[in-house]
């Protein structure tokens, strides 16, 4: 036989040439059954192929993600590394005016009087004027280029000057671009380049609980005062004394019960990832650790309008109207109790502007503004805190009632007139 007659030598190479093919055919097999079968399966084999290729691999995942888990920072460290970072750009702000400058001196007040010689009374007379510092509060930098946000009490004496000092003690003049009509929000600007600035967060999405701090100009004269507390309140309304122009009402401003002294206005109300979401407004006199800020979303437009148009540029729709809410429903007999009935004024003022956005987009008195861009219209979201999310030039959609039939109808914004 011609097995018989192969050799010891041949035989034994037959013999590895058969192993070496039916391992190939045995890994092909494998191979493809692995391939067929469930994820589950393919990745445990996968894994234990790389621990037999790798067996180091296991320690290098283990160091991978060990490498990965944040570091624990307590509240402490946090808190330091927000006032170190914000510290830069928050400013304290000053006003100074020419005052007159007073001497004293002495007269008779009747005259030359034989029998009143030698009687004088201090009098006083001006002697020039001199530049004063008559008030000061704290703003913060918004822009590397110079742009701030403060206060509108803050500035709001147009005969005064402003200047800044900032956190290294450098004293720079300030010029108010703008000072928004209807929040107590104003913009500064300063000459210069690469100053530092503060990021700003979302007002929108604060709970009530969270922690922040305040940082301000205290008592108008301790810079870079810092406060910690929490978010105590939403949507509050006040009406905030010591303006020149008296009383005035705020509203949708946050509570909380970190400390807000006199000077503190116009400084940053900052969440604990240092994201300013707050300016510090007003403090409540009558209480202990009861301050407000103004949402800082109410600012962010305030800010581009003053860097694009120098002013703030305030849109409005151009109605007149009541809230609707469930006693104006049963008052008027109407069909729903929420949004925005068009009314005339008490003194039969037009319910529509003529000219304006509403009456060019066809609305008409009776109607009733039921959402704004798919958001409904009631005391949570009121007209004006709507409007702030949007500019001048922005198209709207607006769903409307009108004899119990609902519509949409596109509207643009207008600035809102000057005297309105």
């Amino acid at each position: 036989m011609e097995l018989e007659q192969l050799t010891k030598k041949q035989l034994v190479f037959l013999a590895l040439l058969i192993s070496f093919m039916t391992s190939i055919v045995t890994a092909i097999f494998t191979v493809s059954l692995v391939n067929q079968a469930p994820p589950p399966i393919t990745n445990t084999i996968n894994k234990v192929i790389e621990r037999i290729v790798d067996p180091m691999g296991a320690n290098k995942d283990q160091e991978k993600n060990q490498n990965q888990q944040p570091a624990y920072v307590s509240k402490d460290e946090a808190i330091i590394k927000i006032v170190k970072d914000a510290s830069p750009a928050i400013v304290s702000v000053v006003a100074t005016k020419d005052l007159p400058v007073l001497e004293q001196y002495y007269a008779n007040p009747l005259g030359s009087d034989p029998m009143f010689q030698g009687l004088e009374v201090p009098q006083y007379r001006q002697k020039g004027t001199q530049k004063q510092e008559v008030g000061s509060g704290t703003g913060f930098f918004v822009g590397s280029d110079g742009i701030l946000l403060t206060n509108k009490h803050v500035v709001e004496d147009t005969a005064a000057q402003y200047s800044i000092v900032m956190n290294d003690g450098r004293k720079l003049d300030a010029k108010v671009l703008a000072r928004d009509p209807f929040q107590d929000i104003a913009i500064l600007k300063v000459e210069g380049k690469n100053f530092p600035t503060v990021s700003l967060g979302d007002s929108d999405k604060l709970d009530i609980g969270q922690s922040v701090v305040a940082i301000g100009n205290a008592l108008g004269e301790f810079r870079n005062t810092v406060s910690i507390g929490i978010v105590s309140g939403l949507d509050r309304k006040i009406v905030a004394q010591g303006s020149l122009s008296g009383p005035e009402e705020l509203g949708s401003l946050i509570q909380t019960d970190a400390a807000i002294n006199p000077g503190n206005s116009g400084g940053p109300l900052l969440d604990i990832n240092g994201k300013v979401i707050g300016i510090n407004t007003a403090v409540a006199q009558s209480a202990q650790s009861v301050g407000f800020a103004f949402p800082i979303n109410f600012a962010k437009r305030d800010a581009q309008d003053a860097k694009e148009f120098g002013s703030v540029q305030y849109p409005y729709l151009g109605v007149r109207y009541v809230a609707v809410d469930s006693a104006t429903k049963d008052g008027l007999n109407l069909s729903v109790d929420y949004g925005l009935i068009i009314k005339k004024g008490p003194s039969g003022e037009p319910a529509v502007v003529a000219g304006g956005p509403a009456g060019k987009a066809g609305l008409k008195e009776g109607d009733i503004i039921l959402e704004i861009n798919g958001t409904k219209i009631n005391q949570e979201n009121t007209l004006s805190r709507l409007l702030t999310k949007y500019r001048v030039g922005d198209k709207l959609s607006l769903k409307i009632l009108r004899d119990n039939k609902e519509s949409n109808v596109d509207i643009t914004l207008d600035k809102r007139p000057e005297n309105t």
